[in-house]
């Protein structure tokens, strides 16, 4: 492949607090071969389009944002569930009625749309939450995994790169109460059955080029993810890995089979963790003992393993979570749009657990208001200021979210990671007049303007080159709400 060049005006490197301005970045096959910082009669003046072969990134260019959390068919919710009164239980019966209508055409279609908006966003990788895996009736399809197929296609049509977490989920309630309606097409039976369905996925994308455990690159103190995460090869854009949908979705004596698989195949393992009160009360009730203390005991809190949501954490539990390496993805905009309440951030963080942020419910598809929302919302909770600097929730809407997703060569602009650009336009009614460093605090994902994937261009002046995305979102939205 043609080495690539970029020359930024304004770019966010690794370790620095801020943004460094004329960076000369070169890639090859995908990946950043040098990343010059240029001085002097080096740099090139304002309105000079390329230095040499390089192609010009006005504006501020940041690594690809990595959304560690979605539910890729909650797309068509959008705007549906906004009007009357209720909470999370209410809002979920809304959702129900959206899985219940998906097929493997239609799930394909809506996925694209909704993974092209993240593109459009800046994100370059996705980690989906799957649980819809049967028919309506729980029925298996001809081929089992012919859900999360589409997922895998999806992504790769819509140019972004997939990590994605097969769910484990059996029971309708902490107490083991079965699953009904809907939520029949979620289950498998059992664990075992779960993890028979689960490796051939894995061993399908795997043989067809998705993705190759062969190592991946150092990360600086604080972005680790110790052994026990999977790691993509040098081609990969798909990653298998695993999940716990919840202490009410799996039986405590299950439990270690869904850890183990993760174990065994060195893949990422994600569990919805403490997003209601009523599930911590549930679980009390029913293991004398919090989730994450549940989770603890049969070996799911690791350093592989990523907490979402963590909005109701007992101090002990926020300990624990720091104490066993595991990590937490956060989601402010759908945890305050259902009415989940605010987690405790910074005290997770001081504890040691790693943040990273998703966009769950696609409410909102947008990290920059996933992590400002982060720092904003502690202010609401303390009614103090500064709690993250900004390169601490750049952190986590980056490397800490490709590592989170098993992906430990991206998310840096650095040599060696791949070479995945996002850039802002600093002269938008937003982030005009805004100094580089601010940006991340004034840009929305209106204002992302180029988007390059393992050194492909993806987007380029705001538009996405493959997908019209509010076309398709439309059409594909239609087809499982009318």
């Amino acid at each position: 492949m043609t080495p690539t060049r970029w020359l930024a005006e304004y770019a966010w490197l690794p370790d620095r607090a801020e943004p460094t301005a004329d960076v000369l970045i070169e890639a090859e096959d995908g990946r950043i071969t040098a990343v010059t910082p240029l001085t002097g009669a080096d740099t090139p003046t304002a309105g000079v389009e390329v230095l040499g072969d390089a192609t010009r990134l006005p504006g501020l260019t940041l690594p690809g944002l990595a959304n560690a959390h979605s539910h890729a068919f909650h797309r068509a919710l959008r705007g549906r569930t906004h009007g009357g009164r209720g909470d999370f239980w209410t809002w979920r019966n809304v959702m129900y009625d959206v899985a219940a209508r998906l097929n493997p055409d239609s799930y394909l279609a809506l996925a694209r749309a909704a993974y092209a908006e993240m593109a459009l966003a800046g994100i370059t990788c996705v980690g989906e939450f799957h649980y819809l895996h049967h028919g309506p009736d729980g029925t298996p399809y001809a081929d089992p995994n012919a859900m999360g197929a589409a997922l895998v296609e999806a992504a790769t049509q819509a140019g972004i790169r997939l990590t994605l977490l097969d769910t484990c989920y059996l029971t309708a309630t902490v107490d083991g109460e079965p699953l009904t309606g809907p939520q029949r097409r979620f289950g498998d039976g059992d664990a075992l059955r779960w993890a028979d369905r689960a490796s051939a996925l894995a061993d399908t994308v795997e043989r067809t080029g998705g993705t190759e455990r062969t190592g991946g690159t150092e990360r600086p103190s604080g972005t680790e993810r110790p052994s026990g995460t999977g790691r993509a090869g040098e081609t990969g854009r798909v990653l298998v890995g695993v999940a716990v949908h919840s202490v009410r979705a799996v039986p405590a004596e299950q439990l270690a089979t869904v850890a183990g698989w993760a174990d065994r195949r060195g893949a990422p393992l994600h569990v919805h963790l403490s997003e209601q009160p009523a599930e911590n009360d549930a679980c009390r009730a029913a293991h004398g003992r919090t989730p994450a203390r549940l989770l603890a005991d049969h070996g799911v809190l690791g350093p592989g393993t990523v907490a979402v949501h963590a909005t109701h954490p007992t101090s002990a539990d926020v300990t624990l979570l720091g104490d066993t390496g595991t990590g937490v993805c956060l989601c402010p905009t759908t945890e305050r749009d259902l009415a989940d309440g605010i987690g405790p951030a910074r005290r997770l963080a001081e504890a040691g657990v790693a943040l990273s942020l998703g966009s769950d419910s696609h409410a909102v598809i947008d990290l920059f208001e996933e992590a400002r929302a982060v720092e904003l919302d502690e202010r609401l909770r303390t009614r103090r200021r500064g709690h993250f600097a900004p390169a601490e929730l750049l952190a986590a809407a980056t490397v800490a979210g490709h590592a989170a997703l098993g992906w430990r060569d991206a998310g840096r602009i650095a040599v060696g990671d791949r070479a995945d650009l996002v850039t802002v336009r600093l002269d938008s009614a937003r982030t005009a007049g805004v100094p580089p460093v601010g940006a991340f605090f004034a840009a929305t994902a209106a204002d992302v303007t180029s988007v390059v994937v393992d050194g492909r261009q993806v987007v380029a002046d705001g538009r996405h080159l493959r997908v019209d995305v509010p076309r398709e979102l439309r059409t594909a939205i239609e087809a499982v709400t009318r």
